[in-house]
């Protein structure tokens, strides 16, 4: 069919003569050599065909937020969103429960029923729940990706429950989640048999650099509700005290959160 070498179009179809456009995309040498054998067949008889990859084009991938490896990620034939967050070396363990997906419209549309289009028209946009890619429980989502993809892993928001409990760390929250004081302690799978339950505190920063407030919390009157249960936000650390320590313990906790030392980070 000639010496020049035919090229794959960005769509990853290849046009040959006879054989017509076949889709080489996700092929390897192998396959696409057998492709082409058996449409040519129609026309000649046991036709020999050779295929060879001559020269690959760059089908870059960014992998941008809170995956060990940021950055761009080259694409060898298809590969799926789990594929991509893979070879980025997955996510962090602060990462937030959601993938953010940006695609050049020449590529399509992404094929979630939530994608739309961004407001100059020129890219689609979508999110997906982080669960169902990693616990494969919507197959249908871990969709292929395409060339020029911007996939964004954010930080997830984080309450830390430290200090007197069955299980401390931080605990990253869904997007749309707001937890309280007896929601986190929950979380952290209650309260240890030497929580100091009329001491707890909530170490909150406030909008100045290295500074913080602090909610006195009465576990004790709030777990038999005679008081309001206070909701957390993002960064807040709910720490419980043992009994008999002094309460300056909280300030030496919130200062191994500030440097991200020892910290264990739990999904739900």
């Amino acid at each position: 069919m000639g010496k020049e070498p035919y090229r794959i179009a960005m769509d990853g179809t290849l046009s040959l003569p006879f054989a017509g456009s076949i889709r080489a995309s996700g092929l390897t040498v192998e396959q696409m050599g057998d492709a082409i054998r058996e449409r040519l067949g129609k026309y000649v008889k046991d036709p020999d065909v050779t295929v060879s990859l001559i020269e690959m084009r760059s089908q870059p991938v960014s992998v941008l937020g809170e995956v060990r490896n940021p950055g761009v990620v080259q694409l060898m034939g298809q590969k799926n969103l789990f594929e991509v967050l893979s070879l980025a070396g997955g996510l962090n363990p602060d990462a937030g429960n959601v993938i953010r997906i940006t695609r050049e419209k020449q590529w399509g549309e992404i094929p979630l029923a939530e994608a739309r289009l961004d407001d100059t028209g020129n890219f689609w946009m979508a999110e997906i729940d982080v669960k169902e890619i990693l616990e494969g429980s919507s197959p249908a989502k871990n969709i292929a990706v395409k060339p020029e993809d911007v996939i964004t892993v954010p930080k997830g928001e984080i309450v830390y429950v430290l200090g007197a409990v069955k299980k401390s760390g931080g605990f990253v929250l869904d997007s749309r989640e707001k937890i309280t004081v007896l929601q986190a302690l929950a979380m952290a799978e209650g309260l240890d048999r030497f929580a100091s339950t009329g001491n707890a505190k909530i170490v909150r920063k406030t909008g100045a650099a290295n500074k913080s407030t602090e909610i006195h919390v009465d576990l004790k009157r709030l777990l038999e509700g005679k008081a309001v249960d206070i909701p957390l936000a993002d960064n807040d650390i709910l720490f419980v005290p043992v009994s008999g320590t002094r309460q300056a313990v909280s300030r030496t906790v919130e200062a191994g959160i500030n440097i991200g030392t020892g910290i264990a980070i739990w999904r739900p």
